[in-house]
């Protein structure tokens, strides 16, 4: 796999080219600088063949078999860490040692994967009988990745539905397609051919798979407008759906905390990858008695951080990803300057590319855009209260439940707050924390089913259920 050929697709184990091009736009510069193979019906049909013919083979395989191919991924994704690293930054906009640390965390993130085992659950063991319920796996997967996190979402779903036995067309975003394509073809030295296809295109793709009659589940991550219509179109032949959709996320903090211990890991918790994270914090709400050193504090980390290239040394955040996120943002900064509210913002940015500046917004109403909907772009309200079970309501007064966060000097506190709040995530002084062993789920419109930990893995599997008679019976 060489990282100065020509990008391709990977179907049934080898290249495929597609019938056209894609431009590919670096968004610290606005201007493309590769292209990518556009996929089209042919390609896709080719790919669910490649990935059917497959399964057989695959799901044969004991599943020590599929650990072991997942372990030598994930070394092999290790050891060219910083060549996928500095492609990553070029296509994503994130700093490079962030991008690298992402390609880094999902190299660990595939071998910790391979260490999940598939249970069989014992239901009844008496006297006559045994019941027993095995994990087989749900088929062909389609595996579409968003581009915030193209890599390391993308292992999120091939190493589960690989351990599992199941076979994948994985789809990346047609803005951040390039690493993911590179995965394809590294991937090809430990997998048998069709396991693993890897396709590219525009957004005409993602309706033609999630239409697919090939595909026995489709694994989605991105809005909740388009989950929705992932989920309609699943519909229509029964297919399985795990989808991980948007969020409102709020973090409550509480009258007690230390507001210079704690400022900064809040700030990050906001802005990371230019706040373009499913679980960032989007509403911070913060207690009347500490309001203001708080908003100064995290005032004056924006005015320090650095927004620039993230190809540039001394860049602490990178552009938006992409011309249509961008100007969504530059719309809701401008609706809000409109109406009057005080923007808090960092330092200038650079004027060519997709940049933002770090913006707070200091207390708006709750009715107000920047509070009701989720930027995923650089704008933070600060909400001032004073009445915990108020600021509970106005928390879970959402139609998102992703995740959630609580500050306080009193963990007992905390905890009591944080099982108050409508999510499926909540962090303790902490934040965008995950683990390959914890579940990771959505509440109310923020997604449906689980990713991550046993639970994930079991999104990969349909259960079959087995009656053993422990004496043998005659059939009259």
């Amino acid at each position: 796999m060489d990282f100065d050929t020509p990008y391709v697709m990977t179907i049934d184990g080898r290249d495929a080219t597609g019938q056209g091009m894609i431009d590919i736009v670096n968004p610290a510069t606005g201007q493309p600088f590769a292209k990518a193979p556009r996929a089209d019906a042919a390609d896709l049909d080719a790919a669910v063949a490649a990935a059917r013919k497959a399964l057989p083979g695959w799901r044969a395989l004991p599943i020590e078999e599929r650990r072991k191919a997942l372990v030598g991924i994930s070394g092999a994704i290790a050891a060219r860490a910083e060549e996928f690293g500095r492609l990553f930054t070029q296509e994503q906009g994130r700093p490079l040692a962030m991008a690298i640390g992402e390609i880094k965390h999902a190299a660990y993130w595939i071998k910790a994967t391979s260490k999940l085992d598939l249970p069989v659950d014992v239901t009844e063991d008496s006297d006559t009988r045994r019941i027993e319920v095995h994990h087989e796996p749900v088929g062909v997967v389609a595996a579409i990745v968003p581009w915030n996190f193209p890599f390391l979402l993308a292992i999120w779903k091939i190493a589960p539905a690989l351990l599992a036995g199941n076979t994948l067309v994985v789809k990346p975003s047609p803005f951040t397609p390039l690493c993911s394509l590179k995965l394809g073809e590294l991937m090809r030295e430990f997998l048998p051919a069709g396991v693993l296809n890897v396709i590219s295109g525009g957004d005409e793709l993602g309706p033609l798979m999630t239409a697919h009659p090939g595909f026995n589940k489709i694994s989605f991550t991105g809005s909740t407008a388009t989950g929705k219509k992932v989920m309609e179109s699943a519909a229509r032949d029964l297919k399985r759906v795990t989808l991980e959709l948007g969020g409102n996320d709020a973090a409550i903090i509480l009258p007690d905390v230390d507001v210079d211990a704690v400022a900064e890991q809040i700030f990050f918790g906001a802005f990371y990858n230019s706040a373009q994270v499913c679980i960032a914090t989007k509403r911070l709400y913060i207690h009347e008695d500490v309001y203001d050193a708080l908003r100064d504090r995290l005032h004056a980390i924006a005015r320090r951080v650095t927004v620039g290239d993230g190809s540039q040394q001394g860049s602490d955040y990178g552009p938006l990803q992409n011309a249509p996120q961008y100007r969504r943002v530059l719309g809701l900064l401008e609706e809000a300057k409109a109406q009057g509210l005080t923007l808090l913002q960092g330092r200038d940015v650079p004027e060519q590319g997709y940049f933002v500046p770090l913006t707070l917004v200091d207390n708006p109403p709750e009715e107000s855009r920047v509070v009701q909907e989720e930027a995923f772009g650089p704008i933070l309200p600060l909400l001032k209260y004073s009445d915990l079970d108020e600021v509970i309501q106005r928390a879970n007064d959402s139609e998102y439940g992703l995740a959630g966060a609580v500050w306080s000097g009193d963990i007992d506190k905390a905890v009591a707050v944080a099982r108050r709040m409508e999510t499926g995530t909540v962090w303790i002084n902490q934040n965008l924390q995950n683990t390959p062993f914890t579940p990771f789920a959505g509440v109310k419109q923020s997604g449906i089913g689980v990713e991550n930990g046993l639970p994930g893995l079991l999104e990969f599997t349909q259960p079959k259920t087995l009656f053993i008679p422990k004496v043998s019976q005659a059939v009259e």
